[in-house]
């Protein structure tokens, strides 16, 4: 097109600045707490992503290196791509039981706060649907991807260069009027919008509880998480067999871990979500390891259908509940759990069973011989 030339479409557009205007409007009207508009340069992450994969930190995650530097490249992933438009979406429910108090109660199941309701994958995927119609509708037929954790995105980095907050030392975005407790989303257009400026500062300072909270060290610099020792990557991600050495560490935590959130000085301002959807399903955030290892896999596909855990299929489940029954008190409902599965036809399960078991009768010996030394007549000085 030669220059100065302007179809019949652009000429009718409203001005860009009105459009981001308008957009960041909507997003507000769809639920989103915040959108912002960023470019597609992310070349200066392209070192950290290449190390990080070098170091094998993401672990069996293959499709994190399948893609190369596509994920930091925008414009490559979807082509034409010359605006992100990246919102988030608190999900935190409110009047949710209180985690260290589940925690803290060996026979209960801790689930990460961000899958006690439905599936945020499409719920936000449809708010951002919308807005692209909606969009449509005001400026015609444009190019565009809606994209929810579901592709090789570098989601936090847009999100921090489109000024939404900062990354954390344990790698998640905080914003300082919502902590961190969100969902990110993006739209990638064709459409030259302008940008907002970007988080110019990283506000952690000196804190380094995220790093010195974590149960299984998996945070193992600041800005740097190792996945193979992440219990949310132990718990979802990890198809086969937990490594012996992580199970005692995972505790009651049968689905992610929020330790690095729960710590972080920035989540007393967080908020509760009005968001419906991510609301508790079936009182699962006060709830026992037994109760939930009860579940037939039938119980499982219709207690979760619409659930983030429903990805990990009824089996993973299991193993994770199983691990967990092997960290509770020795208890009859406990112990008669582990023992109602112990012929169970998944090998995985079978294993993790006979672990959790073991260590069962590891700790009664240990008392026993407690109780035994501790005796009347039974003293080891002459």
């Amino acid at each position: 097109m030669p220059d100065g030339d302007v179809t019949a479409q652009d000429a009718a557009r409203p001005d860009p600045v009105a459009v981001v205007a308008q957009l960041k409007a909507w997003a507000l009207e769809l639920g989103f707490a915040r959108a912002a508009v960023t470019g597609t340069d992310l070349s200066h992450a392209e070192a950290g992503l290449q190390a990080w994969l070098d170091a094998g930190y993401h672990g069996e995650m293959d499709y994190m290196a399948r893609h190369g530097m596509k994920r930091a490249r925008p414009a490559e992933l979807v082509p034409g791509t010359q605006s992100v438009v990246s919102v988030f979406l608190p999900y935190r429910p409110p009047a949710v039981a209180n985690s260290e108090a589940v925690m803290a109660d060996g026979e209960k199941a801790h689930i990460s706060r961000y899958a006690l309701g439905r599936d945020y994958h499409k719920v936000l995927r449809n708010r951002l649907q919308t807005l692209a119609d909606r969009l449509t509708a005001l400026i015609g037929p444009f190019g565009h991807r809606v994209f929810v954790d579901s592709a090789p995105v570098l989601e936090v980095e847009l999100a921090k260069q489109a000024g939404l907050g900062w990354r954390g030392k344990h790698t998640l975005l905080i914003n300082r009027d919502y902590g961190s407790y969100f969902f990110l989303g993006e739209l990638f257009t064709d459409l030259p919008l302008p940008a907002d400026p970007p988080e110019q500062n990283e506000h952690c300072g000196r804190c380094t509880k995220c790093l010195d909270v974590c149960p299984t060290q998996a945070i193992v610099a600041p800005y740097t998480v190792d996945a193979r020792r992440c219990i949310s990557y132990l718990t979802i991600e990890l198809k086969g067999s937990i490594p012996v050495e992580f199970r005692p560490m995972i505790g009651n935590r049968v689905y992610g871990c929020d330790d690095c959130q729960l710590c972080c000085p920035w989540n007393r301002f967080a908020v509760d979500t009005a968001e419906a959807d991510f609301h508790v399903r079936h009182g699962l955030d006060d709830i026992t390891l037994a109760e939930l290892f009860a579940w037939s896999e039938a119980d499982f596909q219709s207690r979760m259908a619409g659930s983030a855990i429903y990805r990990i299929g009824h089996a993973q489940w299991l193993r994770n509940l199983a691990v967990g029954l092997g960290n509770a008190p020795s208890t009859p409902r406990v112990l008669a759990a582990l023992a109602s599965r112990q012929q169970s036809d998944d090998e995985t399960l079978r294993e993790h069973v006979a672990w959790a078991l073991a260590q069962h009768a590891a700790r009664q010996k240990g008392e026993n011989d407690d109780r035994r030394g501790a005796a009347p007549g039974h003293t080891t000085t002459g």
